[in-house]
């Protein structure tokens, strides 16, 4: 018995949104291919993996039972095709990255300096990004492969790897701002003053918690206007060393953090050699 990638996938991601026709559209395809693609697994595995008696379809008890099966096969498959295109030969034409501002640029230029001796003819685009825009990109097509802070989850259709680079990050404010200059900053403290937090533009407008707030897609761009004394912003370390002249590290308790760091990419779209190599260099 063999279950197809496409027929796991097709089966994780039902499990995750609730329907088949959810499915397919968020994989570009019928709904009548998902529900063919499921019943050939269920028919392959010889149980019912949905109750298809109401009128969106749940998960079984057997399904449930094997839905984190699925998802460690998918993740076996994943390095497995990972590990395979990086013995190949060649590279692909282009390959286009998008990283988030968290991701400490001097591994990142150290990397790119390899990757210019390694695969010469390959035309590398980069792009930035945050969390859901990120995610967004690779599932579109329009990056293959996203480098970002660790999130709580992921899509089916996204094949993800841990990295062991760790992101820092602290609060900072210019030296002009009030909070600048205050002894023992505490949290109470910063709600007097405005938030500037970073947005995503997958994820919409911000939640109104009752923070003064402005808000931004990049932490670049949350970096200047910190910069100009408009509030406080959490940061990248490596970001502010490098270009935030006149900003200042609050010290609060529990700051600064660490970030786990995430590498993604399509399951719909396999690592290429160069890309494969990338992973590689990136998992240490």
């Amino acid at each position: 018995m063999f279950a197809s990638p496409d027929a796991l996938v097709a089966f994780v991601l039902s499990a995750e949104l609730g329907s088949f026709s959810a499915a397919a559209r968020q994989l570009g395809k019928r709904q009548s291919t998902i529900s063919e693609a499921i019943a050939n697994l269920e028919i392959d595995l010889g149980v019912m993996l949905f109750d298809r008696q109401a009128r969106l379809p749940t998960l079984s008890e057997a399904g449930a039972n094997l839905l984190p099966l699925a998802r460690r096969i998918l993740a076996a498959q994943d390095a497995l095709s990972v590990q395979a295109r990086r013995l190949a030969d060649g590279g692909e034409p282009r390959l286009s990255l998008v990283l988030s501002d968290t991701f400490p640029s001097l591994e990142f230029e150290a990397m790119l300096h390899a990757f210019a001796e390694r695969f010469p003819a390959t035309e590398l685009e980069c792009l930035v990004g945050e969390d859901a825009d990120v995610v967004a990109l690779v599932r579109s097509g329009r990056a293959h492969l996203g480098l970002l802070t660790a999130q709580p989850g992921y899509p089916a259709d996204l094949a993800h790897q841990r990295l062991p680079l760790q992101a820092q990050t602290s609060l900072y404010v210019a030296a002009s701002h009030p909070l600048a200059s205050r002894d023992g900053c505490r949290e109470a403290d910063l709600r007097e003053h405005r938030q500037l937090r970073l947005q995503t533009c997958q994820a919409g407008p911000a939640d109104e918690s009752g923070q003064l707030a402005w808000s931004a897609p990049s932490y670049l761009l949350l970096l200047e206007l910190a910069q100009c004394g408009f509030g406080w912003a959490e940061l990248p370390h490596w970001l502010a060393a490098r270009y935030g002249q006149g900003l200042t590290a609050l010290a609060l308790p529990g700051w600064p953090r660490q970030r786990a760091m995430d590498a993604v990419w399509s399951r719909q779209r396999p690592p290429g050699p160069a890309q494969a190599w990338m992973l590689t260099q990136l998992a240490g």
